[in-house]
């Protein structure tokens, strides 16, 4: 088992200043895999105090100076590459070839686009008799969830550190392995004590003692929109800037006529990737009435063609789950759909046939569903696809917006028409006959998705203050 029990602050791996011992479950086995320290106010007290000191420092270092740390972190992360594959795997059950061809390249593609971002950032502008410039805005609290731990982290550490931000990260207690390294990788590059700090904890200690600090300017959260509402809640108290990635309940717009055996694999791939838990997975397909049958069953045959295995074998399979608290959510979730009408086509409740431990979920899919069912409403985080019937594209575009989340949508079928559809969406992010980002375009949502967008420019503009300076000479 792994042992992670020290916090990073202000540049060195200290104890914990009352904190208990926390063990992380790996959700194939139900066996512990990792244990670290829930930390506490104090710890969290101590890490705003280093990265307040430093901001000093660092926020007047030069873009040129910036620039080399991050080319340095770049080449100190490829070195780590296997270590931090093993720990994602391990801890939120992601397959190791998963892991190693997609989870920590996601996190090292951020570093990149960040790079490249920061080498041609207009970071003065003149108006008329102003001048506009962009500075960095201060300590920075960082909440980030489990699903895709790496990328969520350096989508905020990046832009940060290029910014001339100072942070302190609090990542998932559920999968924390990897932004552990993720600090060593950093120390290694010679990132400056208390520009980056770690504070391992839960949501409700350190997330929340991070929320409300005062000494915080910033708080950036990816996660779920019930901790999103009582994170900004909590921060509204020092009117400090709140930057959310949240929920998404993603519609796969399939278009009237399309080509389905050459639209659909692509897109449903996006279910089942990661093993659902992806918040831009389009697990809502919307189908023309006259293909409903069709997509049926080539959607039926992605599903039961789906492996579920041990996340520590190389292959094509996918893995559990995260944790019980998500399975028995899931399950609750499937079995709404069966007790509200919905049609199972496969999959369906329980674990895979020879699995009678691990939080292995059946790939599964449902047709006959309508938009007022929990199940398309809530988002599940696992690979379950619902198939809802639709007339007309007034009626599709309708069913597409009818949640309260608008993080992203998807549109199968023929690209010019679906440049049409795609302005109607109510979605920060559409994507065309595929389901995922671009780590250089702005990533985030509308709605009950979140505000502030992540990657790129877009990114380190939002990891920035905006001044005017009016009466400068000539």
């Amino acid at each position: 088992m792994k042992s992670y029990l020290k916090q990073y602050i202000n540049g060195a791996w200290v104890e914990s200043q009352g904190g208990t011992r926390h063990d992380v479950i790996d959700p194939a086995t139900e066996q512990p895999c990792t244990e670290i320290t829930l930390g506490t106010a104090a710890d969290v007290d101590a890490a705003v105090v280093a990265a307040r000191t430093a901001f000093d420092s660092y926020s007047q270092t030069t873009v040129a100076e910036r620039a080399a740390l991050l080319e340095r972190i770049i080449e100190e992360y490829k070195k780590r590459i296997p270590d931090l594959a093993f720990a994602v795997s391990s801890e939120m059950g992601a397959p190791i070839g998963f892991a190693t061809a997609a989870q920590v390249p996601a996190g090292l593609g951020h570093f990149i686009a960040t790079l490249k971002a920061l080498n041609s950032f207009e970071f003065e502008q003149k108006l008329g008799r102003a001048k506009v410039v962009h500075e960095p805005l201060g300590v920075v609290a960082m909440i980030t969830p489990w699903n895709w731990p790496l990328n969520q982290v350096t989508a905020k550490v990046a832009p940060a550190l290029a910014a001339g931000d100072t942070m302190i990260l609090k990542p998932s207690e559920e999968s924390p392995g990897c932004a552990v390294i993720l600090a060593e990788i950093l120390d290694a590059a010679g990132v400056p004590p208390g520009v980056f700090n770690l504070v391992n904890g839960d949501g409700k200690g350190v997330g929340s003692a991070l929320s409300a600090h005062p000494d915080v300017d910033m708080v950036s959260f990816t996660g779920s929109t019930r901790a999103g509402i009582a994170i900004a809640q909590s921060a509204a108290a020092t009117v400090k800037r709140v930057h959310q990635e949240l929920g998404g309940k993603a519609a796969n717009l399939v278009l009237e006529g399309a080509d389905l055996a050459a639209v659909l694999p692509p897109t449903v791939q996006g279910v089942l990737a990661n093993s659902g838990q992806s918040c831009i997975a389009p697990t809502r397909l919307l189908v023309h009435t006259s293909q409903v049958a069709e997509a049926t069953g080539i959607v039926k045959a992605m599903m039961e063609g789906t492996e579920v295995g041990d996340p520590s074998v190389m292959g094509a399979h996918i893995g559990p789950v995260v944790n019980k608290a998500q399975f028995d959510k899931i399950q609750g979730l499937i079995q709404s759909a069966i007790d509200e009408g919905a049609t199972l086509v496969t999959g369906g409740t329980g674990r895979p046939d020879g699995r009678n431990a691990g939080y292995f979920i059946k790939p599964t899919l449902f047709t006959d569903v309508t938009p007022e069912m929990r199940i398309a409403q809530e988002e599940v985080f696992g690979p379950v696809a619902t198939m809802i019937a639709y007339d007309s594209e007034d009626e599709a575009v309708k069913i597409a917006n009818g949640t309260p989340y608008g993080l992203s949508a998807t549109i199968s079928g023929d690209p010019a028409k679906a440049a049409k559809v795609a302005p109607r969406l109510r979605a920060g992010l559409v994507t065309i006959n595929s389901w995922s980002p671009d780590g250089n375009a702005p990533f985030g949502g509308y709605k009950q998705s979140g505000n502030g967008r992540e990657n790129g420019k877009f990114g380190l503009t939002d990891f920035m203050e905006v001044k005017t300076v009016i009466g400068e000479p000539a």
